[in-house]
């Protein structure tokens, strides 16, 4: 909106029931293309489709592009995560090496005790 445009509650909520009229009826058209697919659940494609078909294409081409943003930004989110198990594993094998070596030590050094007081005996 430009700056200085106030709009009345009444406008806001005009608004606010068209969008959520919109939506059910965007949400009605999209579950007809998943039964139609025998599915249950809805997709992005049945989503897409559905404008098409309330004759609302000009929203198809921006839509498929927030798509794919989203879905570039979920695969990046997925490789960090995988990145970040991956170091944790990494850090927590190399823990477990030190202590596996830390025990090594201490079970040589009893032995080399034991050694010392088999001599002296």
């Amino acid at each position: 909106l430009p700056d200085g445009v106030n709009i009345s509650k009444e406008a806001r909520s005009a608004i606010s029931r068209a969008a959520s009229v919109f939506v059910l009826y965007a949400t009605s058209c999209a579950n007809n293309f998943a039964v139609k697919g025998k599915r249950k659940t809805l997709n992005a494609g049945d989503v897409l489709s559905a404008m098409e078909e309330m004759e609302f294409q000009r929203f198809v081409a921006p839509l498929k592009e927030s798509l794919e943003v989203y879905r570039r930004e979920q695969k990046g989110k997925k490789e960090a995560r995988k990145d970040k198990d991956k170091k944790a594993d990494s850090e927590e094998q190399d823990k477990n090496r030190e202590e596996e070596n830390d025990d090594d030590d201490e079970r040589m050094e009893e032995e080399e005790q034991n050694d010392e007081e088999e001599v002296d005996n």
